[in-house]
């Protein structure tokens, strides 16, 4: 489905906060999260590669360095907020565009710091950091059954656009 196929509400969600951002989790630690820098690579990439194989979704991430390095090539490409917890990556949120004017939104949070809040504070930089940069229309898909994952989308504003399948896709406007 492109985005010409897709309806997304007329009503904007928001607002959102633009990067960077820090807070502390319900862990305690302390944990910014910025902007995407050329500098993270490598730290973006040790932290899919040890990302736990029970929390992938989709296929994503890959499993393998070499492909968690191409893709991770792939998705800096588009708009990115990594989070961090002193010189550890926490999670990361990217939009990537579709081509359709839209944009698809995908969101890791390390197993180690699940849970905490930080998915929450991620999504919302993210969203803050697309509409800053023009983004007006984004998409994802979500396993139905990650219940976690769709009460986050719904609290940020994501409605269920299509629930034809095991995933449900869902929009927001920003």
């Amino acid at each position: 489905m492109n985005a010409k196929d897709r309806s997304f509400p007329d009503k904007r969600a928001g607002p959102f906060p633009e990067p960077p951002l820090s807070f502390t989790d319900r862990e305690g630690r302390d944990v910014e999260v910025r902007a995407y820098e050329e500098g993270d690579e490598e730290a973006l990439v040790e932290m899919y590669v040890d990302f736990d194989p029970a929390d992938r979704a989709q296929g994503i991430p890959p499993a393998m360095e070499s492909r968690v390095r191409d893709w991770v090539d792939t998705l800096v490409e588009g708009l990115n907020v990594v989070a961090w917890h002193d010189d550890e990556v926490a999670g990361h949120a990217t939009l990537v565009p579709d081509g359709d004017e839209a944009w698809e939104l995908a969101i890791f949070v390390h197993q180690t710091y699940q849970r905490a809040g930080i998915g929450s504070k991620l999504i919302r930089a993210l969203l803050g950091h697309g509409k800053d940069n023009g983004v007006e229309k984004v998409w994802l898909t979500v396993e139905r059954w990650n219940r976690a994952a769709v009460s986050l989308y719904e609290d940020v504003g994501f409605e269920t656009a299509s629930s034809e399948s095991f995933e449900l896709e869902m929009v927001l406007r920003l």
